[in-house]
């Protein structure tokens, strides 16, 4: 009887019936349409080609000492506007030119604010201005999904709001996600027969992240954490929050609101082209942006420094970091990463003896690889103008900033320290321990990448990086923006034979399915996990490695379904690449050609060899001639892939 009271409840709160007034605005295509009702409460519902998609109601805002703002609405005015524009993005992550084509609704609501709506063909998105002469507190927000019957939902479900965001995207029915069942963003929601949801947000300023909590319904809530009070520090990285305010943020009384963002697409492999959080967020904040330099990190953490066949011992040490360096060098990689070891936890200026740090800065310089330098977060807060200043007075190119583990207003706020800092001087941000990319990248592109994603790291201590969870991430996380999975490993094996080892890792999955990552994951500074004595031994892999670029000109997906397989093409200049990952069932996937450009086409490949579902590490290369419009047909074993390169005859 409660179940079914709350979900009454929810639907009476919807329902548009009782409305003062209701507005309607079409994509530019046309085929998606939104409806927003008003009155008493704020609603609204989204169509696709006449189909109901998802609707959303309770929204509001509750700043203290105003009214609550989204309650008894009273429209002054409309505006309306259409904008098609050509972006282009300073790191091309998907591509070098997006089309940005929406039209926007602006209510004008008495009680100095506005409500926002923008409409793309591939989604809506919503957000509050307010314009109050000072500042306010903010305290709580409201907004609740309703999904059509039978939704099914691929969900990052969360113990709590402190947490690195690393997250499996559990299969469940919406109405058997229950209240206390928080959820980090972006999160999928598909309905029977009906289209592709995302929920995500974008431009996140001065504000605390948007998470979801479920209701034993076909209704899903937003949640936030509330500002820290006060926090406990364990250890030189780890603060989390003990004692949390009754509000939100305290924030500018004029201002604007973080977008709420629902990607809606007809099918899976859409996901993989949206670019709506990028095309929400605010514009470049950077004059200078020529120092931004996309590329490849051979990476020291993940393999443990475990180089072989050298006359030194290995270990965070100067020969074993100019060996990444000669090893990066040799094949034209631009960075390399000192990880954990390299100072003196809890104090950036005390740098471990064995680590000569300017010297291995000047060996960088003169074989042309940069140095980036992993860091915690706390002790960088800690020492940011000293340590920073070295950093750029050493050469350093980058900061790799770990461990945040909170999006409160108070860490949200920290990010964008962290990246107007860091651009100040010149250094590229890579954030782990992070929350999912909310725009910032877009204002600050020194933020070429972020983890927020259970990447390859957790096959050190886990079994839980499965080939299925590789072809949800796609169309899940990546939606939001660039992760770094930091994939590469050279030793595979099947669940069979798979065992978790924190010294030397290993990863589920064929060979040619991490390879086949390069092409379908998206990160501008993608890592290199595996250590370069692997890498040597294995030229056919590495040769691929090497050349395959971090930044895409052009991207199409060609197939896909969330959780079981993805085919993606993306081009570079003249060059294009296909790959293609499968779940751990073997499969065959049909791939038409006919997005080249008309001609002839040398095709290189790699493919799971015959034996790979035995053995993952087997592969085969192979090449032929192709023409645009030819179909082939990529062959993938249990967990594994398919990489293509075509250059035009």
């Amino acid at each position: 009887m409660k179940k079914f009271f709350i979900l009454l409840s929810s639907l009476l709160i919807l329902t548009p019936a009782g409305f003062a007034k209701d507005y309607r605005i079409l994509s530019p295509d046309n085929q998606l349409k939104l409806i927003i009702y008003t009155g008493n409460n704020i609603h609204f519902e989204v169509y696709r080609a006449g189909q109901y998609v998802a609707g959303a109601g309770n929204i509001f805002l509750k700043i203290k000492n105003k009214n609550i703002i989204g309650e008894h609405v009273v429209v002054e005015k409309t505006v309306k506007a259409e904008q098609q524009e050509v972006l282009h993005p300073v790191v091309p992550v998907k591509s070098s030119r997006i089309e940005n084509h929406y039209r926007e609704l602006t209510l004008v609501c008495k009680g100095n604010y506005k409500l926002v709506f923008r409409i793309y063909n591939d989604g809506v998105a919503y957000r509050f201005q307010t314009s109050f002469p000072d500042s306010v507190i903010v305290e709580e927000e409201g907004i609740h999904y309703l999904f059509p019957g039978h939704t099914k939902s691929f969900y990052p479900r969360e113990e709590s709001f402190f947490s690195h965001n690393e997250r499996e995207y559990i299969h469940l029915d919406v109405t058997d996600i229950q209240p206390g069942d928080i959820a980090s963003l972006p999160a999928l929601f598909v309905s029977e027969n009906g289209p592709r949801i995302l929920l995500t947000e974008s431009d996140l300023d001065d504000y605390p992240g948007m998470w979801l909590d479920g209701t034993g319904t076909r209704g899903i809530k937003g949640v936030f954490p509330h500002y820290p009070l006060k926090v406990r520090q364990t250890g030189d990285r780890n603060v989390e929050p003990v004692e949390r305010a009754a509000y939100l943020a305290k924030t500018n009384g004029t201002r604007k609101y973080p977008w709420r963002v629902m990607i809606i697409v007809p099918e899976d492999k859409d996901l993989l082209a949206s670019q709506m959080v990028y095309k929400l967020a605010a514009p470049l904040k950077l004059k200078n942006t020529d120092w931004i330099k996309p590329g490849k990190v051979a990476w020291d953490w993940w393999n443990a420094l475990n180089v072989y066949k050298v006359n030194f011992t290995s270990g965070v040490n100067t020969k074993t970091y100019k060996y990444f360096i000669d090893f990066a060098s040799s094949q034209g990689i631009e960075y390399i990463i000192l990880d954990e070891g390299w100072y003196k936890l809890g104090n950036l200026m005390d740098i471990n003896p064995d680590v000569d740090l300017e010297e291995i800065v000047r060996y960088g310089k003169e074989k042309n690889v940069g140095i980036i330098l992993w860091v915690v977060w706390k002790t960088l807060y800690d020492q940011m103008e000293e340590a920073l200043n070295r950093f750029e007075a050493l050469g350093i190119k980058g900061i790799k900033v770990d461990f945040m583990q909170r999006d409160d207003q108070w860490m949200v706020n920290y990010y964008r320290k962290v990246a107007k800092e860091a651009a100040r001087r010149h250094l590229l941000v890579d954030f782990h321990g992070a929350y999912k990319p909310s725009g910032l990248r877009r204002e600050y592109p020194n933020v070429i990448t972020r983890e927020g994603v259970r990447g390859l790291e957790w096959n050190k201590w886990s079994d839980v990086i499965t080939p299925a969870h590789n072809v949800t991430l796609p169309f899940t996380r990546m939606v939001a923006g660039p992760m770094d999975y930091t994939p590469g490993a050279m030793r595979n094996a099947q669940k069979v034979n798979f065992h978790a080892s924190f010294s030397r890792p290993m990863s589920q999955g064929t060979r040619v399915h991490q390879l086949a990552m390069y092409v379908v994951f998206e990160s501008p500074l993608q890592m290199l996990a595996d250590n370069p004595s692997n890498y040597l031994r294995e030229p056919e892999c590495l040769s691929f490695l090497a050349e395959v670029p971090v930044t895409w000109d052009e991207t199409i997906p060609l197939a896909g379904k969330v959780g079981e397989y993805v085919v993606t093409a993306r081009r570079k200049e003249n060059t294009w690449y296909i790959g293609g990952m499968s779940n751990e069932q073997p499969r065959q996937v049909k791939i038409d050609l006919g997005f080249l450009p008309p001609g002839r086409y040398d095709l290189r490949f790699y493919k799971d060899g015959v034996n790979a579902g035995r053995f993952a590490e087997d592969f085969a290369t192979g090449g032929t001639t192709v023409r645009s419009g030819d179909q082939i047909t990529l062959k993938m074993a249990p967990g594994g892939g398919w990489v293509g390169i075509l250059l035009k005859q």
